[in-house]
C-alpha cells in the first residue's frame, strides 16, 4: 500500500507526469529545481527519492532524465481527470481556468454541489476563518459572472484572486468582507479598478469530508 504524499511530494509529482505527458520525457533534476525554487538539484533529488521510497516512481541510475512511472500511471491520471481541476496560483490577467493553473484533478462528483462545482481552489490564509473556512481547505467554485449580495465569491481585483463575502456600497463601490477581525475588507471603485467575479463558493473539502 502507497504510503500517503506530503503536498509538496504531490506537487512534484504531478510535475512529473505533466512533463512526461507534455513532451514525452521527465524533467531532469536541475528542471525539478528551477520549476520549484530550491537552491539546489539536491533538495529535487532528496523529494524525488522520498517519492520513490514510496512506489510512486522508478528511479533509473546513468540517467539525467532517469525517472519513471510505474505501470498503470496513465489509467489512475485519466480517472482523476474525471472530477474536478484543483487550480494553483493564477497568472496575472490569465483565466482562472486556463490549464497551467491546473495543479492536479480531484476525484469529487460536480453534481454532488448546489449549483454544480467548475473548479477546486485551495485556501490560503486565515482570512475566511469565522465562515469555517480554513487554510488548506478545497474550496468549491460554480463559475459565474454574478453573485447576490452577501454570498462568498471568488473575485478579480486588478491581478489579484481572491475569496471574501460580497457586499455592495453607496457610489458604485464593492466591498470584499473578510470573515476574520484581523483582516480589513478591500474597497473596489469598479470606475477606477478592473473588477470581476470569477464564481462563487458553493462549498468545501477537508480532509474527505464535504460542507456548505
Amino acid at each position: 500500500m502507497r504510503q500517503e504524499l506530503t503536498r509538496r511530494q504531490q506537487d512534484i509529482l504531478d510535475f512529473i507526469r505533466e512533463q512526461i505527458a507534455r513532451n514525452g520525457m521527465p524533467p531532469t533534476r536541475a528542471e525539478i529545481s528551477a520549476a520549484f525554487g530550491f537552491a539546489s538539484p539536491n533538495a529535487a533529488e532528496s523529494h524525488l527519492r522520498a517519492l520513490a521510497s514510496k512506489g510512486v516512481i522508478v528511479l533509473e541510475s546513468g540517467s539525467a532524465r532517469g525517472i519513471r512511472l510505474p505501470a498503470g500511471w496513465r489509467a489512475e491520471v485519466e480517472d482523476e481527470a474525471t472530477g474536478l481541476p484543483l487550480i494553483g496560483r493564477v497568472a496575472a490577467g490569465s483565466p482562472i481556468l486556463a490549464q497551467a493553473h491546473v495543479q492536479r484533478h480531484v476525484a469529487v462528483d460536480p453534481q454532488m454541489f448546489s449549483p454544480r462545482a467548475d473548479y477546486l481552489l485551495t485556501v490560503r490564509g486565515l482570512s475566511m476563518i469565522n465562515a469555517g473556512i480554513l487554510e488548506g481547505d478545497l474550496l468549491a467554485v460554480h463559475a459565474t459572472p454574478q453573485a447576490r449580495e452577501g454570498q462568498i465569491v471568488v473575485a478579480r481585483v486588478d491581478d489579484d484572486v481572491t475569496v471574501k463575502r460580497l457586499h455592495s456600497r453607496p457610489e458604485g463601490l464593492i466591498e470584499l468582507q473578510a470573515e476574520n477581525p484581523d483582516f480589513s475588507p478591500i474597497l473596489v471603485d469598479p470606475a477606477r479598478q478592473s473588477f470581476a467575479i470569477e464564481g462563487i463558493a458553493v462549498g468545501l473539502i477537508r480532509a474527505g469530508v464535504t460542507a456548505f
